[in-house]
């Protein structure tokens, strides 16, 4: 199980990463705050102080379009906030 989806860039993202050194990422709807705490600790070699997660329900969303009205679903995730120490830091960029 792959429990880290994806990290989230966004520009309030990046604000909290900045300030209060938390970082935002998508993981796997399955698992928990300790399995969240342990892949970050061993994918970016950082200690974490605190686990927050959020579960978003899917969204229904409609189009009106010459057709006619369309309708389609966007698919339900789970989002954690991590609190790393002071010191740590990840650089998403590193790699480009």
């Amino acid at each position: 199980m792959d429990i880290l989806v994806k990290p989230i860039l966004t520009e309030k993202a990046t604000n909290e990463s900045e300030l209060r050194n938390s970082y935002t990422f998508i993981v796997s709807k399955d698992a928990n705050k300790i399995q969240i705490k342990k892949a970050i600790e061993e994918s970016y070699g950082v200690s974490v102080i605190k686990v927050r997660t959020m579960i978003y329900g899917a969204q229904s969303m409609t189009k009106h379009t010459k057709r006619g009205v369309q309708t389609s679903k966007k698919g339900a995730y789970k989002k954690a906030l991590v609190k790393i120490s002071e010191g740590d830091r990840i650089d998403f960029f590193s790699n480009l």
